[in-house]
């Protein structure tokens, strides 16, 4: 799992590639904590058009960033998501929880 960062003027974006799994789990949760804590926006937006695959330990990592935004008082958003991907959200009813945009576009819409 590798992933990148992309900074806006006003958010920044995470960008996971690959499988993120219990295999890489602490690395993805390292690498998000640093961007939400690290990064001076409102706001974080994690795209994740190149995430092949997401098991358990990858959305728990996922939880903890979100709270941790939320105890920060930053917005924590997800785009991109592929439907292999997706479907686990739906089945784990986080889809309800977490703010989803179809792509990074629709996204920067509502940061006006």
């Amino acid at each position: 799992m590798m992933s990148g960062q992309t900074l806006n003027s006003e958010f920044v974006t995470f960008e996971p590639q690959g499988y993120v799994s219990a295999a890489n789990a602490g690395e993805f949760w390292q690498e998000l904590a640093h961007t939400v804590e690290n990064q001076t926006d409102s706001a974080v937006l994690v795209d994740m058009a190149s995430v092949e695959f997401m098991d358990s330990a990858g959305l728990m990592a996922l939880i903890k960033g979100f709270h941790l935004a939320q105890n920060l008082e930053r917005r924590f958003s997800l785009c991109s998501i592929p439907p292999s991907v997706r479907m686990v959200f739906e089945l784990t009813q986080l889809d309800k929880v977490f703010e989803i945009f179809d792509s990074k576009e629709s996204f920067t819409a509502t940061m006006v």
